[in-house]
């Protein structure tokens, strides 16, 4: 049986967050949103990730504290300056936030990272125990999870996000467009992996850290990472559509800069800790996820 508890929550607004928020909800719990003015109601905490101040009258007695703002890391092309707004954005949020658990000691703290923290691993496969990688996003992962870690004597579980699949956003949403004038197709050679996940199990595995003893990281993908010409493929055939347009490295270079590193990158990323938890998947195989995500 569910305990239902008292959750409050940062980056509540985002594509991940919304979701999560609905689904505590639905589950009976009480969530309440940090957010970055005056809070006009009982659900509402405010904070500020940059001059590293929360209500922490208003957030002492949460249960439980879930971290998900940060600047998102594909939403624009990664100059200088937004590669800045990447770091910063998680490094000051998640100081910010982690120090104020230390103080009012929840149950939880859950953190979010990415499985930018392991670079690129090519053919091999990867798990938690891995060490960090040492490019940019391996390196603000570092930072990320390093601030984390202020949250003393709070058990903490830090979520190593992969690619998360839903048609209302982030890469599927962005690729729905063009796959569906038969326009799609693999990006370069297509050999580099991708560590994906449905938004549906993404929350389910929130939950679960929520609700079950683990901490540490956990990385968030499922045990069947897929290619990127495997994901295109699949795609394809979902949306009845061919895919014979290969996008040239180039051509992301140009329109993406730096972030198209991560584009063309390859993560084999297996849920190790999720597994051995005990959790399970409602879709772990890429053909039966797209299947189901093309139809909404």
């Amino acid at each position: 049986m569910t305990v239902h508890q008292r959750v409050a929550v940062t980056g509540a607004s985002g594509l991940i967050g919304s979701a999560l928020v609905g689904h505590l909800k639905s589950e009976g719990h009480t969530v309440q949103r940090l957010v970055r003015r005056p809070a006009i109601n009982a659900e509402e905490i405010e904070w500020d990730p940059v001059a590293g101040t929360v209500d922490i009258k208003a957030l002492a007695g949460v249960d439980a504290v879930i971290h998900l703002a940060g600047a998102g890391v594909g939403d624009k092309r990664w100059t200088k300056k937004y590669k800045a707004e990447i770091l910063n954005s998680r490094l000051l949020g998640t100081t910010t936030i982690a120090k104020a658990v230390a103080e009012v000691k929840p149950q939880v703290f859950i953190s979010a990272s990415a499985v930018g923290w392991y670079g690129e691993t090519g053919n091999r496969a990867v798990t938690e125990t891995d060490r960090a990688g040492d490019d940019f996003l391996a390196a603000v992962c570092r930072e990320w999870e390093g601030a984390a870690d202020l949250a003393g004597g709070v058990r903490t579980v830090k979520l190593r996000t992969g690619l998360v699949l839903d048609p209302t956003g982030g890469a599927l949403g962005k690729m729905l467009p063009f796959f569906r004038f038969g326009l799609g197709g693999r990006l370069a050679s297509g050999k580099q992996w991708w560590s994906w996940i449905t938004l549906h199990d993404l929350i389910r595995a929130i939950t679960f850290a929520l609700e079950t003893p683990i901490s540490g990281p956990i990385n968030l993908t499922t045990p069947n990472p897929a290619t990127n010409q495997e994901f295109t493929a699949a795609l394809a055939r979902a949306l009845h559509r061919p895919a014979l347009l290969p996008v040239p490295g180039i051509a992301l270079k140009i329109a993406f800069g730096g972030f198209a590193v991560e584009m063309l990158g390859s993560k084999k990323v297996l849920p190790e800790a999720l597994l051995k938890a005990g959790f399970t998947y409602d879709y772990p195989h890429l053909g039966p996820a797209l299947a189901v995500l093309v139809e909404e």
